[in-house]
């Protein structure tokens, strides 16, 4: 048996078309262009790297992009006062600052500062507690992305049984609280899990999102389980070379999984293209009209 790969490239590429159409749409009913702000604190090389993809997908899409590069040495003060005029700047409807951010500053004012109607993140309290509660909000884009994947396998996600690996509020958190409201059965696990192995051999669904390259083996996957890895980890092969990895052992798990995303070209485009998504919904909410996508 192996696996059916799940090309994330494909998928985030037509999630992307449709952004766009609904771009247009915007535009031509509404007078309506969605903006997007990316302000990125300092020159940390990932970082840069995120923002610059952020910044090409917002212009393919149709959308204006609002690019504000900070020294690394910008204060709280300073931060926070571009976070208000963006807030208050009506041609802007999605705000991302992209972590992590220099040490001096607090991340969680920062993020706390943000209009929770243009946190395109879904990083906000607000948004956090809207969707605990099952009430309409934007929602963390790696999550989003994920459940879109798993439901390119499966028709409905009611009933089935679904393990995360990993309880951070970017990724673990949010994405149980959407799972739940897909009716799937949620397990979170973490560090002090006892018999993760065993935890996750229960899973129809299982979504490694720890940060610890290639930890899920192979027997540790249900047969004819839907593995959807979000970790991106460096490491180096025998002969020194470096290599991305996820932290599933991917040979071994697609010789059980039924289908699996690959790393790269898994999670990791679905999320820049819920992030699309993002800002066109709240470019919609924003304007008093029901989003369309």
């Amino acid at each position: 048996m192996s696996a059916q790969i799940i090309d994330g490239k494909s998928i985030a590429a037509a999630l992307r078309q449709k952004v766009a159409a609904e771009v247009s749409r915007l535009s031509t009913q509404h007078g309506i262009t969605p903006g997007l702000a990316v302000v990125l604190a300092g020159s940390n090389p990932a970082s840069m790297s995120y923002v610059g993809s952020k910044a090409k997908a917002t212009v393919e899409t149709g959308m204006r992009s609002f690019d504000h590069r900070l020294p690394e040495t910008v204060s709280q003060a300073e931060l926070l006062a571009l976070v208000r005029r963006l807030n208050a700047d009506p041609a802007v409807h999605g705000i991302l600052v992209q972590l992590p951010l220099p040490p001096q500053l607090d991340a969680q004012e920062v993020l706390a500062a943000i209009d929770p109607s243009k946190d395109v993140d879904g990083f906000h309290p607000l948004n956090a507690g809207r969707l605990a509660t099952g009430l309409p909000a934007l929602t963390p884009c790696t999550p989003l992305g994920c459940i879109m994947l798993a439901r390119t396998v499966h028709e409905s996600l009611t009933g089935l049984e679904a393990v995360v690996i990993g309880r951070s509020n970017i990724v673990g958190k949010p994405l149980a609280q959407l799972l739940l409201a897909e009716n799937a059965t949620v397990t979170i696990t973490h560090s002090r899990t006892r018999d993760l192995p065993g935890v996750c051999r229960r899973a129809d669904l299982l979504f490694a999102a720890i940060g610890r390259a290639e930890m899920v083996r192979g027997d540790w996957i249900k047969p004819g389980a839907t593995v959807i890895d979000v970790g991106i980890n460096r490491v180096l092969d025998s002969s020194g070379k470096s290599r991305l990895v996820g932290d599933v052992a991917f040979d071994e798990a697609s010789q059980v999984a039924r289908a699996i995303t690959p790393v790269p070209g898994g999670v990791g485009p679905m999320t820049i293209a819920c992030l699309m998504v993002n800002t066109v919904r709240a470019a919609s909410r924003i304007a008093g009209l029901t989003p369309a996508i």
